[in-house]
């Protein structure tokens, strides 16, 4: 059970994540956006989106931080246990509670907005029901556990075993170790990558870089604009042809 759980699952994941974005590249490029619906509801919108994505890098960012940067690299630049494990807890408190509470509001808009509950599709409710289970373990673990709790050093354990599956030698034997809610955020972050090919999150990885240096789009406005003076009578008559105005 322990192969199955920390070596067999992360690399079938990884491997869907890499040929899922291979496959969706090559037979759906149309499908390859964001699927926007601002156009049918903006109000909500207005607050969520920001919420979410902001609230989303934060957390990335103290994931990439949490589990790619070792111990002995924190403790070189002078960082102490006790200033890391503060910014970590209440970093992520504050950029997880924005993550939630942004996507409780998008969740919301699309169910009770006719509109766009009707242009949902299958794919949406199952990246959506991702996110939550997601964001309610990533809660729990920071809030419950290292805020409210004793505490876990999941440098120790966690984020050795998460390096050491891309250093192809994983050492699942600590994550037997982790808490359980800590066991089921990791799991739960795997098969979010195998699903996330066959979601509209593909568009992350098309970032608009091209309008850094493509030219400008100059637009007027209708108003105060003067409209072309019409044609006298006679010049209609000279360009139909003599005995048109007759006819």
């Amino acid at each position: 059970m322990s192969t199955l759980l920390w070596i067999v699952v992360p690399y079938a994941c990884l491997t869907v994540f890499v040929v899922g974005h291979v496959w969706r590249w090559r037979h759906d490029q149309f499908g390859w956006t964001t699927h926007t619906s601002q156009l049918l509801e903006s109000r909500i919108l207005r607050l969520a989106s920001p919420l979410f994505h902001l609230g989303a890098l934060g957390v990335i960012g103290g994931h990439v931080v949490g589990l790619l940067v070792p111990a002995s690299v924190t403790e070189a630049l002078h960082v102490s246990e006790h200033v890391y494990h503060a910014t970590a807890v209440w970093g992520g408190t504050v950029t997880g509670l924005m993550l939630v509470v942004g996507l409780t509001l998008l969740i919301v808009r699309r169910r009770m907005t006719p509109r766009v509950f009707r242009v949902t599709t299958r794919m949406d409710k199952a990246l959506f029901l991702a996110l939550g289970v997601m964001a309610a373990l990533g809660m729990t673990a920071t809030v419950a556990v290292n805020l409210l709790g004793s505490g876990y050093d999941y440098r120790e354990t966690i984020a050795v075993w998460f390096r050491s599956v891309f250093y192809f030698s994983p050492r699942s034997e600590l994550m037997t170790e982790a808490p359980l809610v800590y066991q089921l955020h990791a799991l739960g972050g795997f098969v979010f990558l195998a699903l996330w090919p066959f979601t509209r999150l593909v568009h992350v990885w098309s970032a608009p870089l091209a309008y850094l240096w493509r030219p400008y789009v100059v637009y007027r406005a209708r108003r105060g604009a003067v409209p072309a003076a019409s044609p006298r009578p006679a010049e209609v008559r000279d360009r139909v042809g003599p005995g048109a105005a007759a006819r």
